[in-house]
């Protein structure tokens, strides 16, 4: 069965401030600024590894070409950059676990 729910950064910053008793809104800065390293070291072309979760990885893709599902017509895919996020074995056992 597939959850619809999600977990939001408010979820997440009101989870710090009940278990580490912090206030709510150091609780929001810290998972904020912890987001913020995170991105700022992506956008300077860095993977970002989270012992026991997993790690965001960088890739460069270069340029293709792509077919209109529609129409058939040959498209040129520009090069890009794409992220990607591979799961620790840990975090794959304790999902397969639930």
């Amino acid at each position: 069965m597939r959850s619809t729910e999600t977990l939001t950064r408010a979820e997440i910053a009101e989870a710090i401030h009940r278990k580490l008793g912090l206030s709510r809104s150091e609780s929001l800065a810290m998972v904020e600024s912890i987001l913020q390293h995170m991105t700022q070291a992506l956008s300077e072309g860095e993977n970002v590894k989270i012992s026991g979760f997993g790690t965001f990885l960088l890739r460069d893709k270069g340029e293709r070409i792509g077919r209109n599902p529609k129409t058939g017509v040959e498209v040129p895919i520009t090069p890009r950059r794409v992220m990607t996020f591979r799961a620790s074995q840990m975090l794959k056992d304790r999902i397969a676990g639930t």
